[in-house]
Protein backbone atom coordinates (compact mmCIF):
# COMPACT_ATOMS: atom_id res chain seq x y z
CA UNK A 1 0.00 0.00 0.00
CA UNK A 2 1.44 3.69 -0.95
CA UNK A 3 -0.32 6.71 0.40
CA UNK A 4 0.79 10.07 -1.72
CA UNK A 5 -0.40 13.25 -1.83
CA UNK A 6 -0.17 15.93 -4.68
CA UNK A 7 0.82 19.87 -4.38
CA UNK A 8 -0.60 21.98 -6.98
CA UNK A 9 -0.12 25.84 -6.22
CA UNK A 10 -1.65 27.87 -9.32
CA UNK A 11 -1.67 31.29 -9.69
CA UNK A 12 -4.76 31.77 -8.31
CA UNK A 13 -5.44 28.80 -5.74
CA UNK A 14 -3.53 26.29 -4.11
CA UNK A 15 -4.95 22.36 -4.48
CA UNK A 16 -4.26 19.15 -2.40
CA UNK A 17 -5.21 15.86 -3.02
CA UNK A 18 -4.78 12.61 -0.85
CA UNK A 19 -4.54 9.06 -2.57
CA UNK A 20 -3.75 5.87 -0.90
CA UNK A 21 -2.88 3.38 -4.27
CA UNK A 22 -3.16 -0.55 -3.26
CA UNK A 23 -3.02 -3.67 -5.46
CA UNK A 24 -3.42 -1.16 -8.65
CA UNK A 25 -6.39 0.41 -7.20
CA UNK A 26 -6.72 3.96 -6.41
CA UNK A 27 -8.55 5.50 -3.57
CA UNK A 28 -8.90 9.21 -3.02
CA UNK A 29 -8.68 10.02 0.29
CA UNK A 30 -8.86 13.97 0.70
CA UNK A 31 -8.61 16.90 -0.89
CA UNK A 32 -8.32 20.70 -0.33
CA UNK A 33 -8.20 23.90 -2.04
CA UNK A 34 -7.59 27.21 -0.43
CA UNK A 35 -7.67 30.38 -2.60
CA UNK A 36 -4.43 32.63 -2.68
CA UNK A 37 -5.60 36.36 -2.65
CA UNK A 38 -1.90 37.84 -1.88
CA UNK A 39 -1.41 35.13 0.92
CA UNK A 40 2.04 33.05 0.42
CA UNK A 41 1.43 30.08 -1.56
CA UNK A 42 3.50 27.77 0.11
CA UNK A 43 2.74 28.55 3.51
CA UNK A 44 -1.03 27.74 2.00
CA UNK A 45 0.40 24.67 0.63
CA UNK A 46 1.64 24.10 3.96
CA UNK A 47 -1.81 24.48 5.52
CA UNK A 48 -3.73 22.58 2.22
CA UNK A 49 -1.47 18.76 3.35
CA UNK A 50 -2.20 19.41 7.06
CA UNK A 51 -5.74 19.72 6.19
CA UNK A 52 -5.96 16.55 4.05
CA UNK A 53 -4.07 14.58 6.97
CA UNK A 54 -6.45 15.83 9.40
CA UNK A 55 -8.90 15.12 7.64
CA UNK A 56 -7.56 11.43 6.53
CA UNK A 57 -6.51 10.69 10.04
CA UNK A 58 -3.07 10.15 8.96
CA UNK A 59 0.40 11.53 10.60
CA UNK A 60 2.59 12.93 8.00
CA UNK A 61 5.08 10.32 8.32
CA UNK A 62 2.41 7.60 7.11
CA UNK A 63 2.68 9.59 3.43
CA UNK A 64 5.90 7.59 1.89
CA UNK A 65 5.66 10.37 -1.20
CA UNK A 66 4.47 14.11 -1.38
CA UNK A 67 4.05 15.25 -5.20
CA UNK A 68 3.93 18.63 -6.38
CA UNK A 69 3.55 20.37 -9.60
CA UNK A 70 2.55 24.04 -10.79
CA UNK A 71 4.60 26.30 -8.72
CA UNK A 72 4.87 24.33 -5.74
CA UNK A 73 8.29 23.50 -6.81
CA UNK A 74 9.54 25.42 -3.85
CA UNK A 75 7.48 23.60 -1.08
CA UNK A 76 10.19 22.59 1.24
CA UNK A 77 8.48 19.30 2.44
CA UNK A 78 8.01 17.42 -1.19
CA UNK A 79 9.72 13.97 -2.27
CA UNK A 80 9.69 15.20 -6.04
CA UNK A 81 8.22 17.53 -8.28
CA UNK A 82 6.42 17.02 -11.55
CA UNK A 83 5.43 19.24 -14.52
CA UNK A 84 1.89 20.38 -14.96
CA UNK A 85 1.53 18.84 -18.29
CA UNK A 86 1.47 15.12 -17.17
CA UNK A 87 -0.17 15.56 -13.67
CA UNK A 88 -3.06 17.57 -15.28
CA UNK A 89 -2.90 14.38 -18.31
CA UNK A 90 -2.91 11.69 -15.12
CA UNK A 91 -5.85 13.99 -13.44
CA UNK A 92 -7.93 13.85 -16.46
CA UNK A 93 -7.55 10.02 -16.96
CA UNK A 94 -8.56 9.65 -13.25
CA UNK A 95 -11.69 11.95 -13.61
CA UNK A 96 -12.15 10.24 -16.96
CA UNK A 97 -10.77 7.17 -18.07
CA UNK A 98 -11.90 7.94 -21.78
CA UNK A 99 -9.75 11.28 -22.13
CA UNK A 100 -8.01 11.17 -25.02
CA UNK A 101 -7.19 15.31 -24.53
CA UNK A 102 -6.87 17.50 -21.33
CA UNK A 103 -7.69 21.14 -21.77
CA UNK A 104 -6.07 23.15 -18.72
CA UNK A 105 -8.01 26.80 -18.33
CA UNK A 106 -6.14 28.49 -15.68
CA UNK A 107 -5.92 31.53 -14.11
CA UNK A 108 -3.33 32.63 -16.54
CA UNK A 109 -3.01 30.61 -19.19
CA UNK A 110 -4.90 28.04 -21.59
CA UNK A 111 -3.18 24.77 -22.42
CA UNK A 112 -3.86 21.95 -24.79
CA UNK A 113 -2.92 18.10 -24.08
CA UNK A 114 -3.35 15.30 -26.10
CA UNK A 115 -2.96 12.18 -24.42
CA UNK A 116 -3.03 8.52 -24.69
CA UNK A 117 -5.03 5.84 -22.34
CA UNK A 118 -2.90 5.59 -19.54
CA UNK A 119 -2.24 9.66 -18.96
CA UNK A 120 1.03 9.65 -20.71
CA UNK A 121 1.28 13.12 -22.78
CA UNK A 122 1.69 12.53 -26.91
CA UNK A 123 1.78 16.21 -27.52
CA UNK A 124 0.98 19.50 -26.33
CA UNK A 125 0.25 23.25 -26.47
CA UNK A 126 0.36 26.88 -24.31
CA UNK A 127 -1.41 30.12 -24.74
CA UNK A 128 1.12 33.01 -25.58
CA UNK A 129 1.40 35.17 -22.25
CA UNK A 130 -1.03 37.98 -23.16
CA UNK A 131 -4.15 37.04 -20.88
CA UNK A 132 -7.03 37.61 -23.00
CA UNK A 133 -7.55 33.77 -22.62
CA UNK A 134 -7.70 33.20 -18.33
CA UNK A 135 -9.31 33.30 -15.82
CA UNK A 136 -7.73 35.94 -14.34
CA UNK A 137 -8.98 38.09 -17.34
CA UNK A 138 -12.38 37.18 -16.78
CA UNK A 139 -12.58 37.63 -13.35
CA UNK A 140 -11.54 41.16 -13.93
CA UNK A 141 -14.29 41.56 -16.01
CA UNK A 142 -16.77 40.18 -14.10
CA UNK A 143 -15.55 42.63 -11.19
CA UNK A 144 -15.99 45.59 -13.94
CA UNK A 145 -19.54 44.46 -14.79
CA UNK A 146 -20.22 44.00 -11.29
CA UNK A 147 -21.25 40.07 -10.71
CA UNK A 148 -20.08 37.42 -9.17
CA UNK A 149 -17.79 34.60 -10.36
CA UNK A 150 -20.57 31.98 -9.93
CA UNK A 151 -22.80 34.33 -12.05
CA UNK A 152 -20.65 34.30 -15.28
CA UNK A 153 -21.53 30.81 -16.93
CA UNK A 154 -25.52 31.23 -16.11
CA UNK A 155 -25.53 35.07 -17.42
CA UNK A 156 -23.78 33.97 -20.66
CA UNK A 157 -26.03 30.98 -21.16
CA UNK A 158 -28.94 33.88 -21.78
CA UNK A 159 -27.14 35.73 -24.52
CA UNK A 160 -29.13 36.54 -27.71
CA UNK A 161 -27.17 38.42 -29.21
CA UNK A 162 -23.35 38.00 -28.05
CA UNK A 163 -20.70 40.57 -28.99
CA UNK A 164 -17.89 40.54 -30.43
CA UNK A 165 -14.48 40.85 -27.98
CA UNK A 166 -10.66 41.29 -29.25
CA UNK A 167 -9.11 38.23 -28.07
CA UNK A 168 -5.56 39.93 -29.20
CA UNK A 169 -4.75 41.60 -25.85
CA UNK A 170 -6.27 41.42 -22.34
CA UNK A 171 -6.05 45.68 -22.44
CA UNK A 172 -7.66 46.00 -25.48
CA UNK A 173 -10.49 43.52 -24.99
CA UNK A 174 -11.12 45.30 -21.62
CA UNK A 175 -11.48 48.09 -23.41
CA UNK A 176 -14.01 46.58 -25.71
CA UNK A 177 -16.08 45.30 -22.94
CA UNK A 178 -15.98 49.41 -21.38
CA UNK A 179 -17.10 50.57 -24.47
CA UNK A 180 -19.97 47.50 -25.03
CA UNK A 181 -21.06 49.21 -21.46
CA UNK A 182 -21.36 52.36 -22.66
CA UNK A 183 -23.37 51.46 -25.42
CA UNK A 184 -25.85 49.81 -23.06
CA UNK A 185 -24.41 46.26 -24.26
CA UNK A 186 -26.48 43.74 -21.64
CA UNK A 187 -24.09 41.87 -19.29
CA UNK A 188 -24.95 38.15 -21.09
CA UNK A 189 -24.06 39.50 -24.54
CA UNK A 190 -20.62 40.92 -23.07
CA UNK A 191 -19.85 37.61 -21.51
CA UNK A 192 -21.05 35.57 -24.03
CA UNK A 193 -18.61 37.50 -26.67
CA UNK A 194 -15.98 37.06 -24.48
CA UNK A 195 -16.35 33.14 -23.85
CA UNK A 196 -16.41 33.11 -27.56
CA UNK A 197 -13.34 34.89 -27.96
CA UNK A 198 -11.63 32.24 -25.35
CA UNK A 199 -13.11 29.47 -26.51
CA UNK A 200 -12.18 30.38 -30.50
CA UNK A 201 -8.49 30.68 -28.76
CA UNK A 202 -8.50 27.08 -26.63
CA UNK A 203 -9.68 25.21 -30.24
CA UNK A 204 -6.99 26.73 -32.03
CA UNK A 205 -4.73 25.65 -29.24
CA UNK A 206 -6.69 21.78 -29.59
CA UNK A 207 -6.30 21.55 -33.47
CA UNK A 208 -2.50 22.49 -32.97
CA UNK A 209 -1.48 19.73 -31.05
CA UNK A 210 -3.12 17.50 -33.71
CA UNK A 211 -4.94 14.13 -33.53
CA UNK A 212 -7.79 15.04 -31.17
CA UNK A 213 -10.58 12.65 -31.44
CA UNK A 214 -12.62 11.36 -28.58
CA UNK A 215 -13.42 12.97 -24.77
CA UNK A 216 -11.94 16.32 -23.88
CA UNK A 217 -11.83 16.73 -20.50
CA UNK A 218 -11.86 20.34 -19.12
CA UNK A 219 -8.94 20.87 -15.90
CA UNK A 220 -8.74 23.84 -14.16
CA UNK A 221 -10.65 26.48 -12.39
CA UNK A 222 -12.72 27.06 -15.64
CA UNK A 223 -13.57 24.14 -16.37
CA UNK A 224 -17.04 24.67 -14.24
CA UNK A 225 -17.61 27.65 -16.48
CA UNK A 226 -21.18 26.30 -18.03
CA UNK A 227 -20.51 29.43 -20.54
CA UNK A 228 -16.93 28.78 -21.51
CA UNK A 229 -18.17 25.13 -21.95
CA UNK A 230 -20.89 25.75 -24.27
CA UNK A 231 -19.19 28.59 -26.47
CA UNK A 232 -16.13 26.15 -26.52
CA UNK A 233 -18.79 23.33 -28.08
CA UNK A 234 -20.11 25.90 -30.34
CA UNK A 235 -16.07 26.80 -31.55
CA UNK A 236 -15.01 23.04 -31.87
CA UNK A 237 -17.94 22.25 -34.11
CA UNK A 238 -16.96 24.80 -36.27
CA UNK A 239 -13.29 23.71 -36.32
CA UNK A 240 -12.12 21.85 -39.26
CA UNK A 241 -9.31 18.81 -38.92
CA UNK A 242 -10.62 18.02 -35.25
CA UNK A 243 -12.40 14.17 -35.40
CA UNK A 244 -15.85 13.46 -33.26
CA UNK A 245 -15.34 15.41 -30.13
CA UNK A 246 -16.77 15.39 -26.77
CA UNK A 247 -16.62 17.90 -24.30
CA UNK A 248 -16.73 17.05 -20.88
CA UNK A 249 -16.21 18.33 -17.17
CA UNK A 250 -16.35 17.38 -13.74
CA UNK A 251 -16.80 18.32 -10.27
CA UNK A 252 -13.07 17.99 -9.49
CA UNK A 253 -11.63 19.20 -11.55
CA UNK A 254 -10.00 22.00 -10.40
CA UNK A 255 -8.41 19.32 -8.94
CA UNK A 256 -6.64 17.57 -11.73
CA UNK A 257 -3.08 18.79 -11.05
CA UNK A 258 -3.11 17.90 -7.68
CA UNK A 259 -4.83 14.24 -8.64
CA UNK A 260 -2.54 13.92 -10.96
CA UNK A 261 0.77 14.60 -8.81
CA UNK A 262 -0.19 12.43 -6.82
CA UNK A 263 -0.89 9.33 -8.70
CA UNK A 264 2.51 9.98 -10.55
CA UNK A 265 4.53 10.37 -7.07
CA UNK A 266 2.55 7.03 -6.11
CA UNK A 267 3.97 5.25 -8.95
CA UNK A 268 7.10 6.97 -8.70
CA UNK A 269 7.84 5.55 -5.11
CA UNK A 270 6.50 2.12 -5.59
CA UNK A 271 8.98 2.36 -8.95
CA UNK A 272 11.74 3.15 -6.68
CA UNK A 273 10.76 0.28 -3.90
CA UNK A 274 10.95 -2.15 -6.41
CA UNK A 275 14.64 -1.20 -7.53
CA UNK A 276 15.86 -1.26 -4.02
CA UNK A 277 14.30 -4.97 -3.80
CA UNK A 278 16.08 -5.76 -6.75
CA UNK A 279 19.00 -8.37 -5.82
CA UNK A 280 22.16 -7.14 -6.36
CA UNK A 281 24.06 -8.72 -9.31
CA UNK A 282 27.96 -8.71 -9.15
Amino acid sequence: MTIAAGIDVGTGAVKAALFKVEDGKETWLSRELLRIRQRDPMELARVAFDHILADAGLSEKEVDYVATTGEAESVPFHTGHFYSMTTHARGAIYLEPQSRAALDMGALHGRAISIDERGKVLNYKMTSQCASGSGQFLENIARYLGIAQEEIGALSRQADDPETVSSICAVLAETDVINMVSRGISAPNILKGIHLSMAGRLAKLLKSVGGVDGVIMLTGGLAQDAGLVAALEEELGQVKNIGAVSVRSHPDSIYAGAIGAALWGAYRFDKLAALDTLPNVA
